[in-house]
């Protein structure tokens, strides 16, 4: 196999596609989002991407067949006056620094197959705490494109997210722009060491309202209630820590 290969699945004609990206990153938050979207509404397996970067490893369905690793693009047609979207899902990204750039070039080589102009990178940011009110960030390719995501409560603070955006969905502002691509970036506040559909959600609704979609929350919210009661429980494990003296100021009692 080459270092990167591609299999082309099907080409339906996609009209003013939009290319939606969500790898696993913090807090599975892009991951969660795109995959909701393949999960609300009609898509088409497009194309499956094979890359030397990902492990070394097979997935294996409910038959026990084995399938080699791969991200996939899933078209889906929308309604109305609603651009189609090309959706990138998968359950890796790639194992280094130059992997990274050769997986994202071939990403957009891709979507500039199917005549995509503009992309959203799906991801959460950390804030090492519980999140009790989910806000979004944002980073574009041009300021320009800063209005339209402002108007809906997307955030843009100045060095933030701290040490900038890794992975393929920064690649995705830095190499599509470079192809001259307009690219934004909405990214969730997560805790960080939680699968969150919380996040997942805030990121979605930002979406939904720039591309002018619809897309049911219910079985996101259903998730993100089991994972506040895994929350609840890590907050009273906190207030209980904090409540035991340590060993130090036990020293000093009596």
């Amino acid at each position: 196999m080459d270092a990167i290969d591609i299999e082309r699945v099907a080409d339906p004609e996609l009209t003013d596609p939009v290319l939606i990206e969500g790898l696993p990153g913090v807090g599975h938050v892009g991951k969660l989002a795109a995959e909701h979207i393949l999960e609300e509404l009609d898509s088409e397996l497009v194309r499956r991407l094979y890359a030397e970067e990902f492990p070394p490893q097979v997935t294996i369905d409910d038959e026990g067949v084995a399938s080699l690793t791969c991200a996939e693009f899933h078209a889906v047609h929308t309604p109305d006056d609603a651009p189609d979207l090309l959706v990138l899902t998968g359950d890796h990204q790639a194992a280094t620094n130059a992997g990274h750039y050769t997986l994202t070039d071939a990403i957009l080589t891709i979507a500039e197959s199917f005549d995509v102009e503009r992309a959203f990178a799906l991801g959460g940011v950390p804030t090492g705490e519980l999140v009790e009110e989910y806000t979004v960030l944002g980073a574009v390719t041009d300021a320009a494109l800063k209005e339209s995501l402002e108007a809906v409560d997307v955030e843009f603070r100045a060095d933030e997210p701290a040490g900038g955006i890794v992975g393929v969905s920064g690649l995705l502002l830095g190499l599509g722009k470079r192809r001259g691509l307009d690219v934004a970036c909405l990214m969730g506040e997560t805790s960080g060491y939680l699968v969150d559909p919380k996040s997942a959600q805030a990121v979605l609704e930002v979406l939904q309202s720039v591309l002018s979609i619809e897309v049911d929350f219910g079985s996101l919210e259903e998730r993100a209630e089991e994972m506040e009661e895994v929350a609840g429980k890590i907050r009273e494990m906190q207030s209980q820590q904090t409540q035991i003296p340590s060993d130090d100021e036990l020293r000093y009692i009596g």
